[in-house]
């Protein structure tokens, strides 16, 4: 069964009920509300937090019952990031999945229909600023934007800039510590604002790229990306002992220097700095069994003490093990 709504039918029934106060995520904050998805759709909820004017973030936990269609009508919009951990989206402009992100400037969005499938669950994060907002992060002392930037800000009857990715290690990663947030009140809000801002920054740092025209897409040749793909299936086929630089050079066919230059372009990190990650991601899915002590788990993913696993993973999801095994869960 597919269920066709307007958009601002959809945004009634949304916010039609905030959940009661005792639920409330940061009783804190009067700035923090959630609401519960409309179980005509599906169940879950929207998480809205305003960090600042102009500045707002959202957390949508959720599962849809059919699959939706939702008919938005052109209208204005502002510069906006949309990360899906799972489930995704599609319009006729537009289509991503789990691991990818949309990223919109400001202007004219046009007429469209949005298609949501109901076979995965949904979990996604999204910023949006107004224009003000970025003037003021990014412009110089007269507010003006730098050149390479000025396309993210467009004129409400042109159509807006954007564009589709997967997510780099480092967004992902700062995603999951927006989710698992582990502050309230004032904390709460300096310490995902901080995390906005980061993720603003790669992606600011990627238009520059694509501006100057070094974006990986252009500087690598598809045999090379092909070849360091192949050498990350490698490194995780042989996590337990993985080959040096060298010998996985050797065996993809390539020089170090390439495989080093295209690893940090393809994944955002380097070939050990990957497998690190891989490793810790592992941990944090066993902290959430419950099934293993900490000890354990850092002795499985190659750690010979918990002290500098601890470490390791504060750096990398913002919290320690014993935190994470105590916050709220999202399945990210």
């Amino acid at each position: 069964m597919t269920i066709s709504i307007s958009e601002p039918a959809f945004y009634e029934l949304l916010y039609r009920e905030i959940v009661d106060s005792s639920q409330h995520p940061d009783p804190d904050d009067e700035m923090d509300v959630t609401y519960n998805f409309p179980k005509l759709m599906g169940e879950g909820y929207s998480r809205e937090i305003q960090l600042r004017p102009g500045l707002e973030l959202s957390i949508g936990n959720l599962r849809l019952c059919d699959r939706i269609i939702i008919e938005s009508p052109e209208t204005e919009h502002s510069l906006h990031y949309h990360f899906h951990f799972s489930g995704g989206h599609e319009d006729k402009y537009t289509s991503i999945g789990g691991g990818q992100y949309i990223f919109h400037g400001s202007g004219l969005s046009p007429k469209t229909a949005i298609q949501c499938d109901e076979k995965q669950p949904f979990l996604e994060i999204e910023f949006r600023v107004e224009p003000e907002c970025l003037h003021s992060f990014v412009g110089d002392n007269k507010g003006h934007l730098p050149i390479e930037l000025q396309h993210l800000i467009r004129p409400c009857d042109e159509l807006f800039y954007y564009r589709c990715s997967n997510a780099t290690l480092p967004m992902q990663r700062i995603a999951r510590q927006i989710v698992h947030c582990p502050y309230r009140g004032i904390a709460k809000r300096v310490y995902l604002e901080g995390k906005v801002l980061e993720l603003m920054g790669i992606l600011i740092g990627q238009e520059i790229e694509i501006h100057e025209g070094k974006s990986h897409l252009q500087s690598l040749k598809p045999d090379v990306v092909e070849r360091i793909h192949y050498a990350r299936e490698i490194i995780l086929q042989q996590l337990d002992n993985p080959p040096s630089l060298n010998e996985l050079a050797r065996r993809v066919y390539l020089n170090e220097c390439t495989l080093k230059r295209g690893f940090r372009l393809c994944f955002g990190t380097t070939v050990f700095g990957y497998l690190r990650n891989y490793k810790l991601e592992q941990a944090r899915q066993l902290l959430e069994t419950g099934e293993m002590k900490i000890t354990e788990i850092a002795r499985a993913i190659g750690y010979t003490s918990r002290s500098p696993f601890a470490a390791a993973f504060r750096k990398q999801f913002g919290m320690n093990p014993k935190e994470y095994q105590k916050s709220p869960k999202n399945s990210v």
